[in-house]
């Protein structure tokens, strides 16, 4: 500790000499900064606490030990970002961000639990149990030797600099704020405070030229607009339709990641009904056209964005399966008619349209191996709901998906796919004792719900070996 203190003595110093001889700072991104003009330029606008209004015990405690620890050791840090946002917007932020001019190296052997992660530009994960605490280092400028794809996708940039830069180098003005638990001021470089009190979504620096660098940030835009409820900006919206197609040359992965997000940010419709006003969801979904231009279609997807909204307001848990499954589902659909027209039998042809659309889908969003098998099982359950009869149920009832397969059903009777009375005789069943359970199996089903063929009934063979009746009591 006290060698640390004196490396900062010393730091202090040269800078005061470097005053006193009128000689140009350096910035940790080796640029050289003018200590007049140009400082006075990147100067934040800095709101006390009556001016941002903050409530103090939105905010994380174990975030306000990252900024301490970190403050108390020399450096500077701040809590960034969405979390920044959200609280000027009233709201306890699910996640908190740390921004410092410490490095990666630095941050790490501060903190007794803290992971160095990232390729493309390394960030720290700082655990407190089940609490992460993300830090990462101011970003410097990007360099124009930073490499890049051939549509000038920055690739890799791990380029350290100061507070200023880092403001520049974030994507929308509402997530460049910087807040100090400490000193409950808000540091403020692209008038983030007047476009969140505006509600409007603005990009930092020229557009065309954010969005090449990452596309990404074309469904990041939908995203916090549909969320937040916010405008888009004129110029901030203007490129979006012509680069659309550059997030086709990202890498899968980071698609998925985002859509994740996008579907599970509670505003799953609005931000679907977003990505396709600004024409982002073709090559990702192209299928929603079709699905929201049908009746049916669009009542089966409204109802099951619905339920995972209403999940995420709760604090349940949602599966991405699930999710997945119900917007492709008419997909699935379409193609299973077609097999069955074409002479294949209901289940086989149900395989084969649930492998075409996941063959599809897994080169546009990257599924992962566990999300596909999740959504195959739920699909591939729903004609064996229509089996009511022998041990068909209770074998259903030993299945370890079966309430994802059966909030599936409901979902299919709620828009009408279906007829409701198969999805209340499986509520009944599953919720009945044994008694119930055997009363409902003597019920006939009132119809079928597919075109399905019915199992055929075995005449009963009769043995020559009969024994004859006898009467009570012989």
């Amino acid at each position: 500790m006290a060698g640390r203190h004196y490396i900062y003595s010393q730091a202090m110093i040269k800078k005061f000499i470097r005053k006193i001889l009128g000689v140009k700072e350096k910035s940790e991104s080796g640029n050289n900064i003018d200590s007049g003009k140009n400082k006075a330029q990147n100067k934040p606008k800095v709101l006390g606490a009556k001016e941002h209004g903050i409530d103090p015990q939105l905010v994380s405690n174990n975030a306000i030990r990252v900024t301490q620890t970190l403050q108390e050791n020399g450096f500077k840090a701040f809590i960034v970002g969405g979390a920044v946002r959200d609280l000027l917007l009233g709201v306890k932020p699910k996640d908190f961000d740390v921004a410092t001019n410490a490095t990666p190296e630095q941050v790490k052997r501060l903190f007794r639990r803290a992971f160095i992660i990232g390729r493309r530009f390394q960030i720290v994960h700082v655990m407190f149990g089940q609490d992460l605490i993300e830090v990462t280092t101011f970003r410097g400028a990007s360099k124009n030797e930073a490499p890049k794809d051939e549509h000038g996708r920055v690739l890799r940039d791990n380029t350290f600099g100061e507070q200023h830069e880092d403001a520049v180098r974030r994507d929308f003005t509402i997530n460049a704020m910087y807040y100090d638990p400490a000193s409950e001021t808000v540091l403020d470089y692209h008038g983030g405070i007047a476009d969140i009190r505006k509600k409007t979504l603005r990009i930092i620096g020229v557009p065309e030229l954010r969005y090449r660098e990452d596309p990404v940030r074309m469904l990041r835009v939908v995203r916090f607009a549909a969320k937040l409820q916010f405008s888009i900006d004129a110029e901030t919206r203007k490129p979006i339709p012509v680069m659309a197609p550059l997030i086709n040359n990202v890498p899968s992965a980071r698609v998925f990641d985002e859509m994740l997000k996008l579907l599970m940010s509670g505003h799953a419709m609005a931000c679907l009904q977003q990505l396709r006003k600004e024409g982002l969801h073709h090559g990702l979904m192209p299928l929603l056209d079709v699905v929201l231009e049908q009746p049916m279609g669009e009542r089966f997807v409204t109802l099951a964005l619905a339920n995972t909204d209403e999940r995420v307001r709760q604090g349940k848990t949602v599966s991405p399966g699930f999710l997945f499954a119900s917007l492709l589902w008419h997909q699935v659909l379409e193609k299973w008619e077609a097999y069955k027209a074409s002479g294949e039998l209901s289940i086989p042809a149900l395989h084969l349209a649930a492998d075409d659309v996941l063959n599809t889908q897994t080169d546009a969003l990257a599924l992962q191996r566990k999300i596909g098998s999740d959504m195959r099982d739920i699909w591939a359950m729903q004609p064996r709901f229509e089996k009511r009869i022998g041990k068909s149920p209770y074998k259903m009832l030993e299945n370890s998906r079966l309430r994802a397969g059966y909030d599936f059903l409901l979902l299919r009777c709620a828009s009408g796919e279906i007829d409701s009375e198969i999805g209340e005789w499986w509520t009944a069943f599953i919720q009945g004792d044994e008694a119930e359970r055997v009363r409902l199996l003597s019920i006939k089903p009132k119809a079928k719900t597919s075109d399905a063929p019915a199992p055929k009934k075995r005449r009963p063979r009769r043995s020559n070996n009969r024994r004859p009746k006898t009467t009570a009591g012989e």
